[in-house]
């Protein structure tokens, strides 16, 4: 009996799923996409390689993949440019200025089309998210036109106006706006709330997810910029970061270390911004598709 028994138990454990398996500390799809993160980030890591090689290392050929000793000279050479720095801070006001602009603004219309019905509603939001189609070729000289008529051309204002609001960010928020539960809202109405103070205490506290990458994606944008810089800005101290790394590129071609130092200091506040917003980044994209 006692033989019968443990042979039982035997079988049973030998027949439960994943007995005798050795299971992962982590995902089994890790084992493919740490290896393509690791591909993807090589141009990043040869980029803050380089940028602390010496001149003559970085035109050696073939180039060496690791420096033979850190060397400053190239941040030197960058910081040391009077107008860098001025360059950085045109960006830094661009991009803050966009990414504030878009967030009160876009945040306004979202709920609008997500939660007001008015004659043409539909109309104007098909309207607004055909524009998202047009490239910007098309659009780029009557807006240099307006920029003009404005009196805004070689002034960080060219810059601005026209980043003020994106369809994208609108559509975004009226996505994330239809996935919020209309009894909050109700709730805050019966409490003898306002629709503009239901929008600022109930709907926007629950749209940082949404907000955030609104900011990350507007900020991503702004900052990388070069086309609309290179046309609507003519004099060196408004140049933007972008603008001036490209023409300091241009004028400094043999100082391939100044040129990468300079594209990391550019990087640097990408991907803080973008790490410092991931995990909001991906909710949002997650539950803003949930309704239509």
């Amino acid at each position: 009996m006692t033989a019968t028994v443990t042979t039982s138990r035997q079988a049973a454990h030998a027949a439960t799923p994943g007995r005798g398996r050795m299971r992962l500390p982590f995902s089994a799809w890790h084992l493919l996409l740490a290896p393509l993160a690791l591909i993807f980030a090589i141009p990043l890591v040869w980029l803050v390689l380089s940028s602390v090689m010496s001149n003559a290392e970085i035109n050696r050929f073939p180039p060496p993949l690791w420096p033979s000793g850190i060397d400053l000279g190239g941040y030197r050479y960058v910081l040391g440019n009077a107008l860098f720095p001025s360059w950085f801070a045109n960006s830094l006001i661009v991009s803050a200025v966009a990414v504030v602009s878009n967030l009160l603004f876009g945040a306004f219309g979202g709920y609008a089309f997500a939660r007001m019905r008015f004659f043409g509603s539909r109309f104007l939001l098909v309207l607004m998210l055909a524009t998202m189609a047009i490239p910007f070729q098309l659009t780029m000289i009557p807006t240099f036109l307006v920029m003009k008529r404005l009196g805004l051309i070689d002034t960080l204002g060219a810059l601005i106006v026209p980043s003020l609001v994106t369809p994208f960010a609108v559509f975004l928020l009226r996505q994330f706006f239809l996935s919020l539960p209309r009894e909050l809202e109700e709730a805050a109405w019966i409490d003898g709330c306002s629709r503009l103070r239901v929008l600022l205490r109930v709907v926007l506290p629950l749209s940082r997810p949404a907000l955030s990458t609104v900011a990350i994606l507007t900020f991503l944008s702004t900052w990388n910029d070069l086309t609309w810089p290179l046309i609507a800005i003519n004099h060196d101290t408004q140049y933007t970061l972008q603008l001036g790394l490209a023409t300091f590129q241009g004028q400094h071609h043999t100082q391939w270390a100044a040129v990468m130092a300079g594209n990391v200091i550019t990087v640097l506040p990408v991907l803080l911004a973008f790490v410092g917003a991931q995990k909001a980044f991906i909710r949002s994209i997650t539950s803003s598709g949930l309704k239509g």
